[in-house]
Protein backbone atom coordinates (compact mmCIF):
# COMPACT_ATOMS: atom_id res chain seq x y z
CA UNK A 1 0.00 0.00 0.00
CA UNK A 2 1.42 3.26 -0.79
CA UNK A 3 1.75 6.41 2.31
CA UNK A 4 2.06 8.85 -0.36
CA UNK A 5 1.98 9.88 -4.04
CA UNK A 6 5.55 10.44 -4.52
CA UNK A 7 5.77 6.29 -2.73
CA UNK A 8 3.35 5.39 -5.32
CA UNK A 9 4.98 6.99 -8.09
CA UNK A 10 8.45 5.18 -7.16
CA UNK A 11 6.91 2.35 -7.71
CA UNK A 12 4.61 2.17 -10.49
CA UNK A 13 8.03 3.40 -12.75
CA UNK A 14 10.27 0.65 -10.65
CA UNK A 15 8.03 -1.80 -11.51
CA UNK A 16 7.45 -0.77 -15.33
CA UNK A 17 10.88 -0.35 -16.04
CA UNK A 18 12.24 -3.54 -14.17
CA UNK A 19 9.27 -5.46 -16.21
CA UNK A 20 11.54 -4.18 -19.13
CA UNK A 21 15.04 -4.65 -17.87
CA UNK A 22 14.68 -7.76 -16.03
CA UNK A 23 10.87 -9.89 -17.19
CA UNK A 24 12.44 -13.41 -16.13
CA UNK A 25 12.78 -11.84 -12.59
CA UNK A 26 10.61 -10.90 -9.68
CA UNK A 27 11.57 -7.56 -8.04
CA UNK A 28 10.00 -5.53 -4.84
CA UNK A 29 10.65 -2.44 -4.19
CA UNK A 30 10.20 -1.22 -0.12
CA UNK A 31 10.41 2.18 1.20
CA UNK A 32 12.41 2.19 4.71
CA UNK A 33 12.72 4.92 6.53
CA UNK A 34 15.24 2.95 8.84
CA UNK A 35 17.55 2.21 6.54
CA UNK A 36 21.39 3.18 7.20
CA UNK A 37 24.23 3.54 5.05
CA UNK A 38 26.91 0.90 4.72
CA UNK A 39 25.08 -1.48 7.49
CA UNK A 40 24.39 -4.10 4.83
CA UNK A 41 22.96 -7.72 5.61
CA UNK A 42 24.99 -10.71 3.93
CA UNK A 43 24.16 -11.16 -0.02
CA UNK A 44 23.02 -7.56 -0.13
CA UNK A 45 24.77 -4.60 -2.18
CA UNK A 46 24.30 -0.91 -1.76
CA UNK A 47 23.76 2.39 -4.18
CA UNK A 48 23.98 5.49 -3.09
CA UNK A 49 22.07 8.51 -5.30
CA UNK A 50 23.53 11.83 -3.82
CA UNK A 51 22.82 14.56 -6.58
CA UNK A 52 18.96 14.21 -7.20
CA UNK A 53 16.32 17.02 -7.35
CA UNK A 54 13.04 17.63 -5.27
CA UNK A 55 11.21 20.31 -3.62
CA UNK A 56 10.66 20.53 0.14
CA UNK A 57 7.40 21.56 1.99
CA UNK A 58 7.30 22.61 5.59
CA UNK A 59 4.52 20.64 7.58
CA UNK A 60 4.90 23.84 10.25
CA UNK A 61 5.23 27.07 8.51
CA UNK A 62 4.37 26.37 5.10
CA UNK A 63 7.66 27.32 3.47
CA UNK A 64 8.63 25.04 0.03
CA UNK A 65 12.38 24.99 -1.12
CA UNK A 66 13.83 23.62 -3.85
CA UNK A 67 16.84 21.69 -3.63
CA UNK A 68 19.61 19.51 -5.72
CA UNK A 69 21.04 17.82 -2.51
CA UNK A 70 18.48 15.19 -2.19
CA UNK A 71 19.81 11.78 -1.23
CA UNK A 72 18.47 8.40 -1.77
CA UNK A 73 19.79 5.26 -0.24
CA UNK A 74 19.14 2.15 -2.27
CA UNK A 75 20.17 -1.39 -0.09
CA UNK A 76 19.89 -4.20 -3.41
CA UNK A 77 19.31 -8.15 -3.06
CA UNK A 78 19.24 -10.56 -5.88
CA UNK A 79 17.88 -14.03 -4.98
CA UNK A 80 19.46 -16.17 -8.01
CA UNK A 81 17.92 -19.66 -7.34
CA UNK A 82 14.60 -18.18 -6.99
CA UNK A 83 14.87 -15.64 -9.46
CA UNK A 84 13.85 -12.71 -7.08
CA UNK A 85 15.14 -9.54 -5.86
CA UNK A 86 14.37 -6.84 -3.19
CA UNK A 87 15.14 -3.44 -3.21
CA UNK A 88 14.76 -0.98 0.26
CA UNK A 89 14.70 2.40 -0.42
CA UNK A 90 15.17 6.04 1.66
CA UNK A 91 14.73 9.21 0.74
CA UNK A 92 16.49 11.41 3.28
CA UNK A 93 14.40 14.95 4.76
CA UNK A 94 15.48 18.18 5.54
CA UNK A 95 14.83 20.59 8.06
CA UNK A 96 12.99 23.79 7.13
CA UNK A 97 16.17 26.41 7.53
CA UNK A 98 13.17 29.29 7.94
CA UNK A 99 10.96 28.29 11.20
CA UNK A 100 14.20 26.33 12.42
CA UNK A 101 11.51 23.21 13.78
CA UNK A 102 13.09 19.86 14.11
CA UNK A 103 10.71 18.72 12.19
CA UNK A 104 12.35 16.24 9.08
CA UNK A 105 10.41 17.17 5.87
CA UNK A 106 9.51 14.89 3.17
CA UNK A 107 10.65 15.78 -0.57
CA UNK A 108 8.42 15.44 -4.09
CA UNK A 109 9.81 14.59 -7.31
CA UNK A 110 8.37 15.23 -10.72
CA UNK A 111 7.56 12.10 -12.44
CA UNK A 112 10.11 13.18 -15.23
CA UNK A 113 13.26 13.31 -12.21
CA UNK A 114 11.71 9.63 -10.69
CA UNK A 115 12.45 8.03 -14.22
CA UNK A 116 15.65 9.47 -14.34
CA UNK A 117 16.58 8.54 -10.91
CA UNK A 118 15.31 4.93 -11.71
CA UNK A 119 17.15 4.53 -14.71
CA UNK A 120 20.09 5.05 -11.86
CA UNK A 121 18.89 2.49 -10.04
CA UNK A 122 18.65 -0.55 -12.71
CA UNK A 123 21.97 0.61 -13.94
CA UNK A 124 23.56 -0.08 -10.12
CA UNK A 125 21.56 -3.22 -9.92
CA UNK A 126 22.51 -4.79 -13.58
CA UNK A 127 26.64 -3.96 -12.27
CA UNK A 128 26.34 -5.41 -8.89
CA UNK A 129 23.49 -8.24 -9.10
CA UNK A 130 23.93 -9.16 -12.55
CA UNK A 131 27.29 -8.17 -13.32
CA UNK A 132 26.70 -6.31 -16.22
CA UNK A 133 27.74 -3.67 -17.35
CA UNK A 134 24.99 -1.40 -16.97
CA UNK A 135 25.61 1.93 -18.78
CA UNK A 136 26.04 5.28 -18.25
CA UNK A 137 24.72 6.66 -15.09
CA UNK A 138 22.03 10.14 -15.56
CA UNK A 139 22.93 13.68 -13.72
CA UNK A 140 20.19 15.15 -12.14
CA UNK A 141 19.69 18.86 -11.47
CA UNK A 142 16.63 21.12 -9.90
CA UNK A 143 14.86 22.74 -12.21
CA UNK A 144 16.11 26.03 -10.94
CA UNK A 145 19.54 26.90 -10.56
CA UNK A 146 20.83 26.90 -6.77
CA UNK A 147 23.76 28.42 -5.76
CA UNK A 148 23.19 28.42 -2.34
CA UNK A 149 25.76 26.75 -0.32
CA UNK A 150 24.36 23.06 0.74
CA UNK A 151 23.49 23.52 4.89
CA UNK A 152 24.60 20.62 6.16
CA UNK A 153 22.89 21.50 9.69
CA UNK A 154 19.83 21.15 8.14
CA UNK A 155 20.28 17.57 5.96
CA UNK A 156 19.83 14.36 7.43
CA UNK A 157 21.95 12.83 5.22
CA UNK A 158 25.05 14.49 6.28
CA UNK A 159 23.66 13.82 9.70
CA UNK A 160 24.05 10.13 9.29
CA UNK A 161 27.77 10.97 7.34
CA UNK A 162 26.94 10.65 3.79
CA UNK A 163 28.80 13.16 2.11
CA UNK A 164 27.49 14.70 -0.74
CA UNK A 165 29.52 16.31 -3.90
CA UNK A 166 28.27 19.07 -5.87
CA UNK A 167 26.96 17.91 -8.88
CA UNK A 168 27.33 21.41 -11.02
CA UNK A 169 30.94 20.31 -11.33
CA UNK A 170 30.27 16.82 -12.91
CA UNK A 171 27.23 18.46 -14.76
CA UNK A 172 29.74 21.35 -15.95
CA UNK A 173 32.13 18.57 -17.91
CA UNK A 174 29.88 16.60 -19.28
CA UNK A 175 28.11 19.64 -21.04
CA UNK A 176 31.82 20.80 -21.91
CA UNK A 177 31.56 17.76 -23.92
CA UNK A 178 28.53 17.18 -25.19
CA UNK A 179 29.19 20.81 -26.36
CA UNK A 180 32.28 20.11 -27.99
CA UNK A 181 30.73 17.07 -29.61
CA UNK A 182 27.52 18.88 -31.04
CA UNK A 183 29.67 21.71 -32.30
CA UNK A 184 32.08 18.83 -34.38
CA UNK A 185 28.86 17.41 -35.79
CA UNK A 186 27.51 20.73 -37.09
CA UNK A 187 27.64 20.99 -40.79
CA UNK A 188 30.19 23.63 -41.89
CA UNK A 189 29.13 26.94 -42.87
CA UNK A 190 29.26 27.72 -46.98
CA UNK A 191 32.33 29.27 -48.14
CA UNK A 192 30.13 32.32 -49.59
CA UNK A 193 28.59 32.77 -46.22
CA UNK A 194 31.57 33.45 -44.33
CA UNK A 195 33.29 35.46 -47.43
CA UNK A 196 30.50 37.90 -47.94
CA UNK A 197 30.52 38.63 -44.14
CA UNK A 198 34.46 39.48 -43.90
CA UNK A 199 33.84 41.39 -46.98
CA UNK A 200 30.97 43.79 -45.52
CA UNK A 201 33.51 44.49 -42.80
CA UNK A 202 36.47 45.48 -45.20
CA UNK A 203 34.20 47.54 -47.07
CA UNK A 204 33.13 49.30 -43.87
CA UNK A 205 36.53 49.73 -43.08
CA UNK A 206 37.69 50.87 -46.00
CA UNK A 207 35.30 53.66 -46.53
CA UNK A 208 35.97 54.72 -42.90
CA UNK A 209 39.61 55.42 -44.29
CA UNK A 210 38.21 57.11 -47.64
CA UNK A 211 36.15 59.34 -45.39
CA UNK A 212 39.12 60.36 -42.66
CA UNK A 213 41.43 60.82 -45.57
CA UNK A 214 39.13 63.20 -47.25
CA UNK A 215 38.61 65.27 -44.13
CA UNK A 216 42.23 65.53 -42.99
CA UNK A 217 42.58 66.98 -46.87
CA UNK A 218 40.14 69.31 -46.88
CA UNK A 219 40.91 70.44 -43.28
CA UNK A 220 44.43 71.07 -44.86
CA UNK A 221 43.41 73.29 -47.64
CA UNK A 222 41.40 75.17 -45.49
CA UNK A 223 42.96 79.11 -45.02
CA UNK A 224 44.32 80.00 -41.70
CA UNK A 225 42.41 83.11 -39.85
CA UNK A 226 44.53 85.03 -38.05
Amino acid sequence: MCTSLTTCEWKKVFYEKMEVAKPADSWELIIDPNLKPSELAPGWKQYVEQHASGRFHCSWCWHTWQSAHVVILFHMHLDRARRMGSVRMRVFKQLCYECGTARQNESSMLEENIEGLVDNLITSLREQCYEEDGGQYRIHVASRPDNRPHRTEFCEACQEGIVHWKPSEKLLEEEATAYTFSEASKPRAQAGSGYNFLSLRWCLFWASLCLLAVYLQFSFRSPAFL
